[in-house]
């Protein structure tokens, strides 16, 4: 059970800390079109804009989404589950986590190989005028699926925890997550 709870520890303050520094991403994404915006009415539109919005919002996401897990801002359908009790509900969550890792895992996968053959050639680039490197957007896209799967299996040792022992499962939304544990 320590073992569990210093891993929770770990991984939860990490993508708390990485997703409070990503809520900032935002304002970089409306710098990149508050440019854009600026040199089309100016005449002369950037090449660059469009994909590194992009760029810039998937990191946004991706980056963000073990935060947003770790604080249940999640999408999740409620008909039944709000009924639950927290008991039922962790052994649901940890039940359904497994389905999220199976999607997860396969997503890795994908996005591993993607990555390998943009190195592998080179230098994956763009069909755009601007022609940038794929391989920077490929690799973040990596690692926030590892992050995410690494939150995953946080909540189901939060889950277990909980099922276990009783302890609450989410952190008190004053505190720093790992504290509590």
């Amino acid at each position: 059970m320590r073992a569990l709870r210093g891993f929770v520890a770990v991984v939860d303050r990490f993508n708390y800390g990485l997703g409070r520094i990503m809520m900032w991403g935002i304002f970089a994404l409306m710098g990149v079109l508050l440019w854009s915006t600026w040199t089309k009415f100016a005449g002369a539109p950037s090449l660059w804009t469009l994909e590194m919005a992009q760029f810039v919002m998937v990191g946004y996401y991706i980056l963000g989404g073990p935060y947003a897990m770790q604080m249940g801002s999640n999408v999740r359908m409620d008909l039944f589950y709000g009924d639950f009790s927290p008991r039922r509900k962790a052994a649901f969550d940890a039940v359904t986590v497994l389905f999220l890792l199976t999607y997860l895992g396969i997503l890795m996968w994908g996005g591993v190989e993607s990555t390998m053959y943009a190195f592998q050639y080179g230098g994956e680039r763009s069909s755009s005028v601007w022609r940038p490197y794929i391989w920077p957007i490929k690799v973040v896209m990596c690692i926030g699926i590892g992050l995410m799967i690494l939150q995953s299996l946080s909540e189901l040792a939060k889950d277990i925890l909980f099922l276990r022992t009783g302890e609450p499962k989410r952190h008190d939304s004053q505190q720093e997550p790992g504290d509590a544990l």
